[in-house]
């Protein structure tokens, strides 16, 4: 079933954020160690998929170039102004607290690498694993956030079916209009590129390091370019 990651995770939020309506206080020290907790397995899960490249010098120039893509278009910075100036504007009408959780939660579970690489995968290879580690991640974010934000972060579960759904769907076509041998060159190359950023989520999530993940993203688009020049070089010579 495509949809299966994309509605497993939109569960785990509503599920987080009921657990978080009963819950009002959770010590500090456990929030801590448990996001901790996960951002090693969310390492664990980015460096298993990396190591799946049949080209790695793909994935390096792949990365690269999406990242100076990401920085040129200023990706993150643009995302994080959109989500600011939405907040603003919701946030001005109706319940406050019902708007500014819906928003809050609803950037930081849609804008991402995971959103995407998890989609993409679901739609191409059938495989939800991404989705299932990113709805546990949803799942324990959505429950703490709750206890702030109160249950507006409930309503973010509808944008993210929405946007995973349609991208899982929009996947499954591409085999229509690509050829066998290149779609499982693309996979193979993707699966590792995604893997690295979802490897640099796991270390953002630990506190070790800050990087913008989301100028990384272009790195998939990237790929598919070079797979398919690399594709129709061997076909002309």
């Amino acid at each position: 079933m495509v949809l299966l990651g994309t509605l497993v995770n939109g569960v785990c939020i509503i599920i987080g954020t009921l657990i978080g309506i009963l819950l009002h206080r959770i010590p500090e020290n456990m929030k801590t160690t448990v996001m901790k907790a996960i951002g090693l397995a969310v390492m664990v899960l980015g460096l298993q998929m990396g190591l799946k490249s049949e080209n790695f010098l793909i994935v390096i120039i792949s990365l690269v170039l999406g990242a100076v893509l990401g920085e040129w278009m200023k990706l993150e910075d643009r995302l994080n102004a959109l989500g600011a100036w939405i907040e603003k504007k919701v946030g001005s009408k109706g319940d406050a607290s019902i708007s500014q959780g819906f928003v809050t939660a609803t950037l930081i579970f849609v804008i991402g690498a995971m959103s995407v690489i998890g989609a993409l995968d679901s739609g191409i290879r059938g495989d939800h694993d991404v989705l299932y580690t990113k709805s546990i991640i949803d799942g324990f974010t959505s429950l703490i956030l709750t206890t702030t934000l109160g249950v507006g972060v409930m309503f973010s579960a509808i944008p993210v079916v929405l946007y995973q759904g349609g991208i899982a769907l929009f996947a499954t076509q591409i085999n229509q209009w690509v050829p066998q041998v290149v779609m499982d060159s693309f996979i193979a190359e993707m699966t590792a590129a995604g893997g690295i950023m979802i490897f640099a989520i796991g270390l953002n999530l630990t506190g070790i390091t800050k990087i913008r993940v989301a100028n990384l993203l272009p790195g998939v688009l990237v790929v598919a370019v070079i797979v398919s020049l690399l594709f129709a070089y061997q076909n002309i010579f």
